[in-house]
């Protein structure tokens, strides 16, 4: 098999893979609701049973018995201290009948995700409208450390303004100019950025996400545009993706990788 071939196959199994685990029974496309305690002071969550308080560093539910929820993998009724749910959806320690539900904690403020295998959306998803594998959007990246890392305000998919930690720049060269990107640190040393293009909002979703691997000892890791991801907020209005940070907006067009969502078909 060719290196052309190769590469090829590649990225339609990358393709394939990621299609799956976006229509999984709890992947993005599952997620009918994120409720903030701060919204609902009085306990009540839309949707959901239970009385939820916070408390600290941790959320205090009380449940009865009728409710229905159960507590890692058992009925549960009474009251529980909690804490923020680490990943991933099924590992959550709450249920509702087929329903996940997850503890989130972002800047001090808690709330509740509802993901539910029979969501509207994923029962309407036909997949992902992706361009083919362009070898021109695939360069040498160099990844040059802050030597703190930063935090920057950005607004939020919800339209609330965030921190966005920052680790480094990622520097390339796509058709002769070159480019630089603000990027955070993964815990496992790779990189993540959240970048816009010329096709933001025209023919791609409004944003997108690039995550190389970790670079080398030299900063080296390569920068393939053909991997661009539609953030978790394509696939449902609940999530809370941040914006691009300031110079993540490129001239250039990247017309490349997840680009929108196919047409969904009626439910």
């Amino acid at each position: 098999m060719s290196t052309t071939e190769e590469t090829l196959r590649d990225f339609e199994q990358w393709h394939e893979q990621r299609t799956a685990t976006v229509s999984a029974p709890y992947g993005p496309l599952s997620l009918t609701g994120t409720h903030w305690l701060a919204d609902h002071p009085e306990g009540a969550l839309p949707g959901l049973p239970g009385h939820w308080a916070e408390d600290g560093d941790e959320l205090v539910l009380t449940a009865a018995a009728d409710d229905g929820l159960a507590l890692d993998g058992q009925p549960f009724a009474g009251t529980v201290r909690l804490a923020p749910d680490p990943g991933p959806v099924t590992a959550a320690r709450l249920g509702l009948g087929e329903r996940r539900l997850v503890v989130l904690r972002r800047e001090g403020l808690w709330a509740v995700r509802d993901f539910d295998p029979d969501a509207p959306a994923r029962r309407a998803f036909t997949g992902i409208d992706v361009t083919g594998h362009d070898p021109r959007l695939v360069a040498e990246g160099r990844f040059t450390a802050y030597e703190e890392d930063r935090t920057v305000r950005v607004g939020n998919a919800d339209g609330v303004e965030r921190g966005l930690g920052l680790g480094g720049e990622l520097a390339f060269t796509l058709a002769g100019q070159e480019h630089t990107l603000q990027v955070s640190v993964e815990g496992d040393g790779s990189l993540w950025a959240v970048f816009a293009d010329a096709t933001s909002g025209v023919s791609s979703y409004r944003f997108r996400f690039l995550r190389p691997a970790a670079p080398d000892e030299q900063g080296r890791t390569t920068v393939d545009f053909n991997r661009s991801l539609l953030p978790p907020c394509a696939f449902a209005d609940h999530f809370i993706c941040p914006f691009p940070p300031p110079g993540n907006t490129l001239a250039a067009e990247i017309a490349a990788g997840e680009r929108n969502l196919s047409a969904p078909r009626a439910v």
